[in-house]
């Protein structure tokens, strides 16, 4: 398989995850303010790096899970800083997919593009360093915030919840591959 089926792989069953929970729960997610959700993506990788270090995990999810995790909720902040009235709280079924489609298109673009620069070298990475660099995205998010969303020469939010997404994804190609352990 090429890069481009991979990334469509392990698009589709996060996607059908993150649909099926649509039709569960509806969307109570738009309750989250951004801070909630770089919150969310912040404890799964946290989890994904305490399981890597010390080995032992102790509940049912595994890293593939979480990762998984982490590119929905990285879709969820995309779609959070579309929309700007809280009182929408209710999305059509149809309207949430097509808002994931639309990011999930703009991710992919985005890996495109980075490939042609930098050769794939994501390829040659370790699955610490897609959690360490999750986490300091994270973080930047968290400053950004607290800076009321300005910066001086920075990507803003949405340009580091895209480079969440893709290291998510880069991370279960990897994990599918059998280059990282699950």
């Amino acid at each position: 398989m090429n890069t481009d089926q991979q990334y469509d792989e392990a698009v589709l069953s996060a996607k059908k995850i993150f649909l099926h929970k649509t039709k569960d729960y509806g969307t109570s997610w738009r309750v989250y303010r951004i801070i909630s959700v770089a919150d969310q993506i912040y404890i799964k990788a946290k989890r994904i790096r305490n399981i890597q270090e010390t080995g032992i995990q102790k509940i049912d999810d595994d890293i593939i899970s979480e990762f998984k995790g982490i590119l929905n909720y990285g879709i969820i902040g995309l779609i959070q800083l579309d929309i700007h009235d809280d009182e929408l709280e209710d999305l059509p079924y149809e309207t949430v997919e097509q808002f994931y489609n639309e990011k999930i298109n703009n991710a992919k673009k985005l890996m495109y593009d980075k490939n042609h620069d930098y050769g794939e070298a994501w390829r040659q990475m370790s699955q610490e360093s897609f959690v360490d660099l999750i986490l300091a995205k994270i973080l930047r998010i968290k400053q950004i915030l607290a800076n009321k969303g300005k910066t001086i020469i920075s990507e803003g939010i949405d340009a580091n919840f895209y480079d969440i997404i893709n290291y998510a994804i880069f991370g279960l190609i990897l994990i599918d591959e059998e280059i990282h352990s699950n």
